[in-house]
């Protein structure tokens, strides 16, 4: 347990490139106390720094022995062309989002510059149950669900939220056989989105990409045709991150 905690801290603080005790206890449920005392622990051990009063950033030890730098900005400065792209070139938002401790959270997000009306999903963490982003991580991530005991903590947020586990566990099924989660109208009314995981196992399956829009123009046709070019989308970019190993197992589940 006292390794988890600390592997977690560690986890959260190089996603987001640096964070305060408080943002450590927002995405880990650690009582403030026991984040403070842990954060000592590992900037004792040379794994964080203190780059400012109050923040901490990954240390130089730990730098020297990770594989590379998957940082909110690292990760923005390789996918966000992407997006911008396939936002123009759809008229729609989109998005990308990661698994930040045990919830996922979109941090970036692309709008198309050719003057058309398009819906802004906004930034920040999403429920599990209730958002493509998330369910495309969860999808290809068994232990998050097992490991929240979300059953009656399936929260309603509009007459289509998935509120029983079953439910949830057998949408999260059809997700892995089609390789994308689709969100219509579970978290907001008049909203619907599309995402996919950039791989089905190892760091690009805690990374979602995705696209949202009214469900007028996010209809059942519209969200068939885009899904799959989604995924396309996202294994190009695991390719190019080298994070595509899995994906067959994708394709067989």
């Amino acid at each position: 347990m006292h390794l988890e905690r600390l592997t977690l801290i560690l986890e959260i603080v190089g996603q987001k490139g640096e964070a305060t005790v408080g943002e450590i206890c927002a995405h880990s449920d650690l009582p403030k106390a026991t984040a403070y005392r842990l954060v000592q622990d590992l900037v004792d051990a040379g794994l964080l720094e203190t780059v400012t009063r109050g923040r901490f950033v990954i240390g130089n030890r730990l730098k020297q022995i990770t594989q590379g730098d998957r940082s909110d900005d690292a990760l923005r400065d390789l996918i966000a062309p992407t997006l911008r792209r396939a936002a123009t070139d759809h008229g729609a938002a989109f998005f990308l989002a990661r698994l930040r401790g045990r919830s996922v959270e979109i941090i970036h997000v692309e709008t198309p510059d050719t003057g058309v009306s398009f819906l802004h999903p906004g930034l920040g963490k999403r429920p599990l149950h209730a958002c493509s982003c998330s369910k495309a991580v969860a999808a290809f991530s068994p232990d998050l669900i097992r490991s929240q005991s979300l059953e009656k903590r399936l929260k309603a947020y509009t007459e289509f939220t998935l509120t029983r586990l079953e439910d949830l566990e057998a949408d999260l099924a059809a997700i892995r056989q089609r390789g994308y989660a689709e969100c219509v109208e579970e978290i907001e009314r008049g909203m619907a989105s599309v995402a996919a995981p950039l791989s089905a196992t190892g760091p690009g399956a805690q990374i979602s990409i995705g696209a949202t829009g009214s469900t007028r123009v996010f209809t059942r046709a519209f969200r068939a045709e885009i899904g799959p070019q989604i995924v396309r989308m996202a294994q190009d970019l695991s390719a190019g991150l080298r994070w595509s190993e899995g994906r067959e197992t994708r394709q067989s589940a």
